[in-house]
Order: structure tokens, then sequence, then C-alpha cells
């Protein structure tokens, strides 16, 4: 790896550690293009690799992003054990199928499936424009039980850690931004956990003897090592001193980061 790669992983590595924490992401939205663009020498298997090598970055961020965010937030998930199983055994189908998909389709299906996240985002009301939905009770609905396994098997397909979909369900169900983004990495843990797993253990065919070097599985090693060097310090900073962001500045934020993943998946490389 060029020295100028590692020095702009490293920089994408801290942008990713701020994703995490900002909008629930575990760099999953950040590293796919950017793992493309490092290892484009693979051709028709760069996005499979970038794919797998998302679901280590973001087991890491996101479990380190959970591990220091308040109880007080994270109680809130409590009942959502069935929602997590069904989250990890979709994820498990779709990293399976990732291994096997072929390089165009997986990237086409990537950039329609954030297209159109956006597009819900910026349309339909409750996202930008907040809406307290209260439940019987007082309190923001939990995420149905039967999402789980569907967002857990595009998030793993697609290497994007699942927070796109979970993130606007809790802020439409009455979460503020700061408490949807901090809840969206424990459930990114559990995508991204069987996920990498399952990458580790694949196999990819890399063009050359010698990139295959340092390829684990379909995971490229010195790039996920590269990434969570810079978001790891970033993830411990702000989660001990988060940012006071107003919370319809937070929203357009994470609409703008969308589109912006977009536009870097469909530049020419």
């Amino acid at each position: 790896m060029a020295c100028v790669d590692v020095v702009a992983l490293l920089g994408i590595g801290v942008l990713t550690g701020l994703t995490t924490v900002l909008f629930g992401f575990g760099g999953g939205f950040v590293a796919v293009p950017v793992v493309m663009w490092a290892d484009t020498g693979l051709g028709p298997d760069a996005m499979r690799v970038a794919t797998a090598t998302s679901a280590v970055v973001m087991v890491v961020n996101s479990g380190f992003a959970t591990a220091v965010t308040p109880r007080h937030t994270l109680v809130r998930l409590r009942g959502s054990g069935a929602l997590v199983v069904l989250l990890a055994g979709g994820a498990s189908v779709g990293a399976l199928a990732a291994l096997h998909a072929p390089f165009g389709p997986v990237r086409w299906a990537f950039v329609v499936y954030v297209a159109l996240t956006l597009a819900d985002l910026l349309l339909r009301p409750g996202f930008l424009r907040p809406c307290a939905q209260e439940t019987a009770t007082g309190g923001p609905k939990r995420l149905p039980t039967a999402f789980g396994a569907p967002i857990g098997a595009v998030a793993a397909f697609l290497g994007v850690g699942g927070s796109v979909m979970t993130v606007p369900a809790m802020r439409r169900a009455g979460h503020p931004m700061r408490v949807a983004t901090a809840l969206a990495n424990p459930l990114t843990f559990a995508i991204a956990l069987p996920a990498a797993a399952v990458s580790l253990g694949g196999s990819a065919t890399p063009v050359t003897e010698h990139v295959q070097a340092h390829l684990a599985g379909t995971v490229d090693l010195r790039a996920a090592v590269t990434l969570l060097a810079g978001a790891l310090p970033v993830i411990a900073v702000l989660r001990r001193r988060p940012p006071k962001i107003a919370d319809r500045t937070h929203a357009w934020a994470y609409a703008a980061l969308l589109a912006l993943v977009v536009v870097a998946m469909l530049l020419p490389r």
C-alpha cells in the first residue's frame, strides 16, 4: 500500500469515527467506496472485498461505540432480544450471498439502495421534520421485530451496517437524532459480527498473488487496520465530549452524508 493510500485511509478512518458517533453508521457507508478505491486493482472482486472489509470495520467501531455509550441510553433497547437475533440471522444470509454475488449488480444495488433511502428521508414526513409519535405508555415506539431479518440481510449483503434503516425508523418512532444514532451502534454490531465472521472465512479471487497476501478471506486487513487506527480515537473522544448539534441540523447532516456516498459510488475509477 502506497504511503499516500495510508494517509488517505487514516483520514477516512477519522471520518468513519465521526459517522459512527454522529450517525450510527459504524463506518460502512464510508468504508465501502473507499476500500473499493484502495483495492481497484482487484477488478470485479473490489466490491466483494470492500463489503467484507466494511463489516470488520463496523464490528470494531460499533462495538467500541456501544461499550462507551451511557447505560441510560442503551436501556431503551430493553426487550429487543428477538430483534437482535433476527438481525444477526439475516446478516449471516446476506454475507454468504455477497461472497458469490457478481460485482456490477452489487455495486448498483448499493447505489440504488442509498439513493432510495435518501429520497424517502427528503420526501416522506417524520425524519427532517421531527414527529413525536408517542405510544399509549408515553414513550417512543419500538422497531418491529419482523424487520430484523430483512434489515440484517440487506445490510450485510451491501456492507452498510443497517443504520440507514434503523436510524430513520427510530427517528419516526419518536426518538431524537442523538438517541436514534446511538442505538444504531448496538444494532449495527449485531449485523456486522456474523457478516465479518462469514467474510473472514470466505475466499476471493484477486488478480495477483501479491494482492492476495494482505487478504484474510475477503477482508483487506491493511485497509481495515488503517481505517480503525483513524476511527477509534475519534469515537473515544466524541463519546466523552459529544458535540451539541440541533436536532434538525443533525437530521439534515445525515441526509447530506447519504448524498455524498451516492456521488462517490458513481464517480469513475
